[in-house]
């Protein structure tokens, strides 16, 4: 009987035999390797010292007595995934505060309501501290999280995220962006709020609010993060409504302004359900100005289309295809899990790519749509050594009992193997009665 996972040496050294990956995830692929119909390569990888010290094709790595061997036999490796967008502040609030009827609205209501009366510094960090836990059991090396930002509980919030960034140095990298409501930045809040971003390091973001005062709103924030020397991160058109065309407005302002920092627009919905003319004068401006889109694919297929007792029509997905044609930068990620507006999802990547795959058709073939959870994101965040397998960078990796993808995404994979510094950790996510004291056990 096959068995999996392989043990792990004592050692320092050693070598993942046979190895499949994805080409794409290899900045330098071997030139005897060769690439199969999936974009697939066949490698030997070499740890050394927590770091990977070569890459040779299937067989190419000469044997060693003193380094040991672990034999993959053709299953997947992966570099270990980075998640763009997330919302970790709001995440499992689902127990205490759930979606009444599934819809955006309800989201939106049921989210502020519980915000203003239950968070506190206390009851974020046991949360944050929660899918923190499940993400890294799940193979996260990175995360940026959104953060609401309405005052007065901006400090709150900015507070706990620095102090959980400092207890997970070394396991998570973490980014925070604020979500607040543009025409809230249209006053001296807007200083303060650039301000506080700016001392943590962070992202200055939000939702540009529909209607006549839009561009007012955009050249607001690309002014306050220009004098800062701050990135970007919108959620913008996240709706069926074909008249919802903030993202076209974002790429104009940034090609006004000459914003030389990096632009995120996450969700962009409403441009599935556009006319074609409309598309394709908002794909080009946006591959003009170099932003890079967010696809959130399980939570848009949670709220977009939702009538009470009626089948949803549309997936709620953005044009993945059309914007990957034009060179357009896209990333998945897992937005919310376990609040109002997702009511599932545990911060696991696979699932976000698994799920992506089969929403939005992304094979046939799969390939690039790998990067899409590594190193695209993993560049989004400024973080050079993750989110892809080259000599030198850190052996944080995901070993899969899985050799093609439909062996990979047919099944949870919850038996991977995952290595941070070539060290294997424990990929038990945390259990959900810990949250208990915090959002009460169900009933």
């Amino acid at each position: 009987m096959y068995r999996w996972p392989p043990s792990l040496p004592p050692t320092p050294c050693f070598v993942l035999s046979g190895a499949t990956v994805p080409s794409c995830l290899v900045s330098d692929p071997p030139a005897d390797a060769p690439v199969d119909g999936e974009g697939r390569v066949r490698v030997d990888i070499e740890v050394a010292d927590g770091s990977i010290r070569t890459l040779a094709s299937a067989g190419g790595t000469p044997a060693d007595a003193q380094v040991p061997r672990i034999e993959c036999d053709g299953n997947q490796v992966w570099p270990c995934f980075v998640d763009v967008h997330t919302h970790l502040d709001k995440g499992h609030i689902w127990p205490r505060s759930e979606n009444p009827d599934g819809t955006f609205a309800g989201a939106l209501a049921a989210s502020a309501s519980d915000r203003d009366a239950r968070w506190t510094e206390a009851d974020i960090a046991a949360r944050m501290s929660f899918a923190l836990e499940a993400a890294y059991a799940h193979g996260t090396v990175a995360i940026r999280t959104h953060l609401d930002s309405v005052p007065p509980l901006h400090d709150v919030a900015w507070s706990v995220f620095a102090r959980l960034r400092d207890e997970w140095r070394g396991r998570i990298a973490l980014q925070a962006a604020t979500i607040v409501a543009l025409d809230r930045l249209m006053g001296s809040y807007g200083d303060e709020l650039a301000d506080l971003v700016a001392s943590h390091g962070g992202v200055l973001g939000g939702m540009p609010v529909p209607g006549s005062e839009l561009d007012r709103q955009l050249d607001r924030v690309f002014g306050l993060a220009a004098a800062r020397g701050l990135d970007l991160d919108f959620h913008a058109d996240e709706s069926g409504d074909v008249n919802a065309r903030a993202l076209e407005a974002i790429a104009l302002a940034k090609q006004r302004h000459g914003f030389d920092g990096r632009v995120v627009v996450g969700h962009c919905c409403s441009l599935a359900m556009q006319p074609a003319d409309m598309v394709e004068r908002t794909l080009d401006v946006v591959a003009a100005a170099g932003i890079v889109i967010v696809s959130l694919p399980m939570s848009n297929l949670y709220l977009q289309d939702r009538v009470p007792a009626r089948t949803p029509r549309w997936r709620g997905v953005t044009l993945l295809h059309e914007m990957h044609s034009r060179g357009i930068p896209i990333v998945l990620a897992s937005d919310n899990c376990r609040d109002p507006f997702f009511g599932y999802g545990d911060h696991d990547m696979l699932e976000v790519f698994t799920q992506a795959t089969r929403i939005a058709h992304l094979d046939r073939p799969v390939e690039p749509w790998p990067t899409a959870i590594t190193c695209t994101p993993a560049s989004v965040m400024g973080l050079a050594a993750a989110g892809c397998l080259r000599v030198g960078a850190p052996a944080d990796l995901v070993l899969f009992n899985a050799r093609g993808y439909s062996e990979l995404l047919s099944r949870p994979q919850s038996d991977r193997l995952v290595l941070r510094a070539g060290r294997g950790i424990d990929t038990m996510p945390p259990c959900y009665r810990e949250l208990d004291a915090v959002v009460a056990a169900p009933t």
